[in-house]
């Protein structure tokens, strides 16, 4: 692009006289072009690496920044986030990384992060895994290469060597799970077990004693907490339980759903842990001629505000989603405003069982 060659004086100039006199000679030969931070230093009469500062809102009086920011709205001056990220500043931009789209209550998450980044001026670069935790690792530095300035994950893939790196090259805050060895920014960690819990107990105070739980991630991340807690609390209640793994989709789980109920020793109750999984369940209920909760209970996990519109309403555990969006956001925010030296932030939250008309005795 064709840059503008000031023909002003190399003095900077400092009368506010001659400043209105630049700036109408400046932007009526500019026309279109972005003013540079060297114009707007010769605008305000302070040197570049000043006016650098000041936009940035470090190392300078409040006064010189009102004073740059306020030239900089008169020149219609806009920083250029490449050139910034090349110089080793922020880019405004954040990315934020999720195992599947294709679940309900992840676009409602997706959708909480970006209001809250918006909010705070940033821009967000979302990133799908489509429940595969090699091509999550892929992403996460494919947005690093792309000069994020930090990372919100809900990691559906184990902790590896791999996220230990992205964790190191940028400021990287989890929601649901945490990576365990990894350093992160933040994490917003889900009590899935206490989520489990609760949920079994409901199903087993009905007289539910064979229970299907469905899991998107059984298989591609077996350690994660919610699973491994099934078998014990299950025993603890005389459930006899199964822990099946599921596709983390409506359209994916109704397959497995039924070839399930046709069996001829179907479990009374279905617990998915996904509220997005349930919703296949219901499908393959309907196609079946089972009825909910006649036939079989089903319980979901997250509480999309679809699962209140279902006929039967769906019974499912309460994760707090604008919190979950809040305190990660605060955390990466607080993170990359600070100089680094401070332990990871961490919050621990709750669920909420919501018992609907989809549970009912066995």
């Amino acid at each position: 692009m064709k840059r503008f060659k000031s023909t002003s004086p190399a003095t900077p100039v400092s009368t506010p006289d001659r400043s209105r006199e630049y700036a109408s000679a400046q932007v009526s030969s500019r026309g279109r072009q972005r003013p540079t931070i060297r114009q707007l230093a010769e605008y305000t009469g302070l040197s570049p690496a000043a006016v650098s500062y000041a936009l940035r809102g470090l190392h300078v009086s409040a006064e010189t920044e009102e004073r740059v920011r306020t030239a900089a709205a008169e020149l219609g001056y806009e920083a250029d986030p490449i050139a910034r990220a090349l110089a080793g500043g922020e880019t405004g931009v954040a990315g934020v990384l999720v195992g599947s789209l294709s679940d309900f209550w992840n676009q409602e998450l997706v959708r909480a992060v970006q209001r809250e980044l918006h909010a705070a001026d940033r821009i967000t670069l979302v990133a799908d895994a489509d429940g595969e935790p090699a091509r999550e690792l892929e992403l996460a530095q494919r947005l690093v290469d792309h000069r994020v300035d930090g990372l919100v994950v809900v990691p559906i893939g184990p902790a590896s060597g791999g996220w230990a790196a992205i964790a190191e090259q940028i400021p990287t805050v989890t929601i649901g799970d945490a990576l365990p060895g990894v350093t992160a920014a933040g994490e917003v960690v889900f009590d899935n077990e206490r989520g489990v819990e609760e949920t079994l107990r409901h199903l087993g105070g009905l007289g539910h004693r064979r229970v299907t739980v469905l899991s998107w991630a059984v298989e591609t991340a077996p350690d994660r907490r919610a699973e491994r807690a099934v078998p014990a609390i299950a025993r603890s209640l005389g459930i006899d339980c199964e822990v099946v793994a599921c596709a983390y989709s409506l359209n994916g789980s109704r397959p497995l759903a039924l070839e399930l109920l046709r069996a001829p020793d179907r479990p009374t109750a279905v617990f998915c842990l996904s509220d997005s999984i349930a919703y296949g369940v219901y499908v393959a209920c309907a196609e079946l001629g089972l009825s909910i909760p006649g036939d079989v209970a089903v319980a979901g996990f997250g509480d999309h505000p679809i699962s209140r519109l279902l006929a039967p309403p769906l019974t499912t555990t309460f994760w707090d989603v604008d919190r979950a969006a809040e305190l990660a956001t605060g955390f990466l925010l607080e993170t990359l405003g600070g100089d680094g030296g401070r332990p990871a932030l961490r919050e621990v939250v709750a669920p909420t069982l919501v018992t609907r008309a989809s549970t009912a005795p066995a």
